[in-house]
């Protein structure tokens, strides 16, 4: 039932700046604020160990490993996310319900993630979602219908859903130059009108809810790109957008990338409407504070205002948004998912791959992320709602083949070939619990 996803590309959408330069056709609504939506210290749902742990735990413990057996244990009793993927709109509906009364009964928040959009993955590795617009629409009221009304919970609307809209997909489902402003009709459109859809009918049956629409990460689009696709999908109606589902991007450049958006929707909104294009951004990092001596921001580099590195350094970034915000106040909300960033993005050898190498899927070396956790940075980033381990750690990505023409198996997994979508993959939940950032 509850498959996970996994989250590709690395790189900004071709002609991003001159999508910058359209203007709003209609203003977005005022931000939605919910003060103290997370306390410090809230606790959050764990989920059922998923039968491929148990079997693993199982087996390394009657092998004599009883130190990869507790970490495997640990990893899988970490509180995480439930993914809803399919299903007909009452079947949604009582599994919607069916977790809710367990966090309930718990004392606990739980993290629910909705993932059945039409032509989801640009129909790859974890291809499905509903077959129509007016079915998701039917599905997404049967998801909310099985919220509890006054509930804390979170939901993750669409992972990739606006970052890999179908005018980015490489194949005959794109709609090449439909974005931004797509034309109404085309499958863009639509799905941006899908994920408001979801969005608004999870907050309107549980106003308790905490909504984030899905915004990619770091290493990806632009500020201004994302910020605009975000307002064209209501992030301005609900708590804000989460970041990093599935993926392996630094924590500190996430936490960056994250206000660098809540300042660019305060700034389009509220000082100069549809200006996304003097949002600052990760691929030039100009401003006051560097003379407006910018560079292009390292993905494989932990960011921050006093790092040495200038491709690391983002003070020019934050001090070019404090003056053109001039005492505007951002009030989007974001959530990070650190499930598998403990050790940051994989950069693979240079030159062993001549294709695509696949960072997004199962890369060697990753690493369990900081642990879930409400308001982690109140003084730094207090837009930053929490920690959340979004995707289930353990789980694959894919069938990875790194780009190899002819080869179904994965060379980073000493040839194998990896289990599908949303399997268990004994071999990389173990890695990843082994090289865990903060240890387990």
């Amino acid at each position: 039932m509850m498959i996970n996803r996994l989250v590709r590309h690395g790189a900004a959408v071709v002609g991003a700046a001159a999508a910058l330069a359209v203007p709003l056709l209609v203003a977005p609504p005022a931000l939605a604020s919910v003060s103290g939506a997370l306390p410090a210290g809230t606790q959050f749902y764990t989920p059922p160990i998923p039968d491929g742990a148990q079997s693993q735990i199982a087996q390394l413990t009657s092998s004599g490993d009883k130190a990869d057996a507790a970490l495997i244990s640990d990893e899988v009793n970490t509180p995480q996310a439930v993914w809803f993927t399919g299903g007909t709109p009452t079947q949604v509906q009582q599994q919607v319900r069916q977790v809710a009364q367990q966090a309930a009964g718990k004392k606990t928040v739980p993290t629910l993630v909705a993932y059945n959009v039409p032509g989801r993955d640009c129909s790859q590795y974890s291809a499905g979602g509903a077959g129509s617009d007016a079915a998701y629409h039917a599905w997404a009221d049967g998801f909310a219908a099985g919220l509890t009304k006054d509930q804390k919970v979170i939901v993750v609307v669409e992972p990739d859903g606006l970052a890999n809209l179908p005018a980015d997909c490489p194949s005959a489902y794109a709609n090449p130059g439909s974005y931004p402003n797509p034309a109404p009709g085309t499958a863009t459109a639509g799905r941006i009108a899908d994920i408001k859809y979801a969005a608004q009918a999870v907050a309107a049956a549980d106003p308790s809810a905490l909504v984030y629409l899905d915004a990619g990460h770091s290493a990806w689009h632009s500020v201004g790109d994302i910020t605009r696709r975000l307002e064209d999908a209501g992030v301005g109606a609900i708590q804000g957008f989460s970041l990093n589902t599935s993926n392996y991007q630094w924590t500190p450049n996430l936490s960056q990338y994250g206000t660098w958006i809540s300042d660019c929707i305060a700034y389009t909104t509220k000082v100069a409407s549809g200006d996304f294009g003097s949002c600052g951004d990760q691929y030039w990092s100009g401003g006051p504070a560097n003379q407006w001596q910018g560079t292009a921001l390292s993905a494989a580099k932990q960011w921050s205002d006093t790092a040495a590195d200038a491709d690391a350094n983002t003070s020019g970034i934050n001090s070019r948004y404090a003056q053109e915000l001039a005492g505007t106040v951002p009030t989007a909300h974001f959530v990070v998912d650190t499930s598998r960033n403990g050790q940051g993005p994989w950069t693979p050898p240079a030159g062993k791959y001549a294709g695509d190498p696949q960072t997004w899927c199962n890369p060697p070396g990753a690493g369990l992320g900081a642990r879930p956790a409400a308001s982690p940075e109140p003084s730094a980033f207090p837009l930053l709602d929490a920690y959340l381990w979004v995707k289930t750690p353990g789980q694959s990505d894919g069938q990875c083949n790194r780009s190899v023409p002819g080869s179904t198996t994965d060379p980073e997994w000493g040839g194998i070939t990896d289990p599908a979508a949303g399997a268990w993959f004994p071999q990389q939940a173990l890695e990843l619990a082994r090289k865990a950032v903060p240890a387990l």
